[in-house]
Formats: C-alpha cells, sequence, structure tokens
C-alpha cells in the first residue's frame, strides 16, 4: 500500500471515529476540563458548604454529635473526615432507608461542618450537585453498569484519532514545518481543525491513555507487570466494605478511640471510620497515609500494614485529572479536554461541507453524461 492509500484509510478512519464518538466526545471533553479544579468548581457552585470560619480543629465526638443533631433518627454515621486545607469538616452517614443501588459508591448523607465551631453549613447527598454529576457523566457517561467500560473504549478510540489526525496533519509536500501555518485552506474552520489538531496531538494522546488505563486496570496492567492491575481483584471486597452498615451503637467510644489511635499512629488525625457488619474495627487514618485499627471489643490499637498506593495506576491516574502536577500541566489538560469538542464541531462543519460539493459535483457529471 502506497502513502496515498495510507492517506485515505487514515482518513477515513479520523473521519468515522470523529463522526460516529462526536456526540459523546463532547460531553466527555468538557466535564474533564471542568474536573481538573473540581474543589474550586464545588466551591463556586456551593458556597454554603465552604463558609467556614477558621481552620481550628475540634475533637471528631464533637462534629459526630453536631451530625447527628441534623441527621435523620436512623441514619447512622459512617466516617468524620478532616480538612486538608480551609475546607468544612464532613461527615458521611448512610441512610437509614438505603434506596436500590444502581451500580457505584452507596449513597450517603454528607453533613458539612465549620472547623472551629463544628456548626452544620450544609446537609445533601453524596450523588447530588453539579460537580457530583460532571464526575458520573466523565467516569461512565451516567450510564450504570457498562458505562465505565463504554469511556474506556472511547479512550482506545481517541488514541487511533489522535494518531490519525497526526498523520493527516502532516504535509504532502515540502518540510514538515509548513503545517504549522495557519492558512492552509480558505476555510476558518478547517484551519483551526489542523492547528489545533497538531498542538491537541500529543496531550489529548496522553489523556486517552490513561482514561482507558483507568476503565481497564486489569487489562493494562497486566502489560505494565502487574504494577497497574493490582487493585482489581479487590474490588467485590471493596464495594462490599463500602455498602456494609455503620454499627449503631458500638462498644467503645469515639474519644477513647482516637486517643488509642493516636498513641500508635504519627501525624494530623485525617479521618475516623465506624465499625461495620462486616468488620468489627475502627479504621483511623493519619497524614501521610498512616492507618490504625482500633478493635471495636478490645479497644486494642494496631498499626495497619501500608498499602501500596503508588506505582503506574496511582500515576496513571495524577496524569489524568492533574492531582498534584502542577500549575502547568493541569492548564494542559484543560485545554486537553476544551480543544477536543472544538476539534468534534469543526470535524462535523468539514464533513457537511464536503457532503455538499460532492453532491454538487455529482449532479455536474450527471448532468454531463444525460446531455452527452
Amino acid at each position: 500500500m502506497n502513502k496515498l492509500a495510507w492517506r485515505r484509510t487514515w482518513f477515513q478512519v479520523h473521519k468515522w471515529i470523529g463522526l460516529i464518538l462526536a456526540i459523546l466526545i463532547i460531553p466527555l471533553s468538557i466535564s474533564g476540563a471542568a474536573l481538573v479544579w473540581h474543589d474550586q468548581l464545588d466551591g463556586i457552585v456551593n458556597p454554603a458548604r465552604y463558609a467556614v470560619t477558621g481552620d481550628a480543629l475540634l475533637a471528631p465526638a464533637a462534629y459526630a454529635a453536631a451530625a447527628r443533631a441534623a441527621l435523620g433518627p436512623d441514619d447512622r454515621i459512617a466516617q468524620v473526615t478532616m480538612p486538608d486545607d480551609e475546607g468544612p469538616v464532613t461527615v458521611a452517614a448512610t441512610p437509614g432507608a438505603t434506596p436500590p443501588s444502581r451500580g457505584g459508591p452507596p449513597v450517603r448523607t454528607m453533613v458539612y461542618l465549620d472547623p472551629p465551631t463544628a456548626h452544620v453549613l450544609q446537609v445533601a447527598p453524596s450523588n447530588a450537585g453539579l460537580v457530583r454529576f460532571l464526575h458520573v457523566l466523565h467516569g461512565s457517561l451516567q450510564v450504570p453498569g457498562v458505562g465505565r467500560q463504554i469511556v474506556g473504549w472511547i479512550g482506545v478510540a481517541m488514541m487511533i484519532s489522535s494518531f490519525t489526525g497526526l498523520w493527516l496533519w502532516w504535509p504532502t509536500v515540502g518540510r514538515w514545518v509548513r503545517g504549522l501555518r495557519y492558512r492552509r485552506h480558505r476555510n476558518t474552520d478547517t484551519n483551526l481543525h489542523y492547528l489545533i489538531g497538531f498542538w491537541i496531538a500529543l496531550p489529548l494522546f496522553v489523556l486517552s491513555l490513561t482514561g482507558a488505563w483507568i476503565s481497564f486496570p486489569a487489562f493494562f496492567g497486566a502489560l505494565a507487570g502487574g504494577g497497574g492491575g493490582a487493585a482489581a481483584p479487590r474490588g467485590p471486597d471493596r464495594a462490599a466494605m463500602m455498602r456494609a452498615k455503620p454499627l449503631e451503637t458500638p462498644a467503645q467510644p469515639l474519644d477513647l478511640v482516637v486517643a488509642r489511635a493516636s498513641a500508635v499512629g504519627r501525624g494530623e488525625l485525617r479521618s475516623v471510620a465506624w465499625p461495620t457488619t462486616l468488620s468489627a474495627d475502627w479504621t483511623v487514618g493519619f497524614a501521610g497515609g498512616a492507618t490504625v485499627k482500633v478493635a471495636d471489643d478490645s479497644g486494642i490499637a494496631v498499626a495497619a500494614p501500608s498499602r501500596q498506593r503508588g506505582g503506574v495506576a496511582m500515576l496513571m491516574r495524577h496524569i489524568h485529572d492533574g492531582e498534584g502536577m502542577g500549575i502547568v500541566w493541569q492548564v494542559i489538560i484543560f485545554l486537553g479536554g476544551m480543544l477536543p469538542a472544538g476539534l468534534a464541531v469543526t470535524g462535523i462543519i468539514m464533513w457537511w461541507r464536503a457532503r455538499g460539493w460532492k453532491a454538487e459535483l455529482a449532479a455536474k457529471q450527471d448532468a454531463r453524461r444525460t446531455a452527452g
């Protein structure tokens, strides 16, 4: 197959990937761009829950008591989480009447508290709000069950689209720098498609690869020697633990649990998770990732083995969402999220215009044949 034949083949692949997936690429791109700064976005759309008066912290029992007063009589507190910065303290509770599961994490009632006063700032379900909607949209297109796999295959298709787009961008005549010129065509949308496509090809390929990796951790983890898929076998157990009911009346008081865990753990207190029907241990987390288990029956505190949360899988997730990657990369992936939506729109315009002139050309050829 010669170069021209390859170009025609890649053009067809690139065109039909863009046309078929455009309606899905646009919401995925925009939601991913917005989630680069999800904490800031959450603060904009939910200002009440971030209306804190300071960062001084009280004992976890004070927050549990304040949250309990705002919860229903059948709700059970599952976890108290301290803020990493100037945000609120959050208390997660399992509702008394748990709705049927549609897949994904169970719905909890979230209570947001002012750190210095334990004043209730907001009470909301964990699946409510714009930011949560965007997370589910970006991760599964709001499709229960198979949505994550659909998003993963879209990522694979976008990797192919990035490669074929770069191939088609490459000038057929002259040096490659000719491709950097803005005016390669008489139509503005075509020039934008060429130029934006070139600059976004590599970031889009990286975002597509990392997105597919997140959707298919076992497959890509095996390719990486097991580092990315180690978490996959724990999926069902973790889901069962998340859906377990917290104990209504634990044997150990919260203050005593925190005191005994602090004698074993190191660093600032970050979270306290209640014992459940599947695990009779309190789980106390400290800054730096250290975890202490406190038995609810005996009160004995033991440092839990550290879990490997790094590796390729975690790196892929950080690359994809920009967490801890610095402002430069966050800006790059923000643009890498927004610009594909523009490429989809300009690609559709180019395809529609081509349909028009091809129809006109066919009509003229038919007229000549008829006249002849």
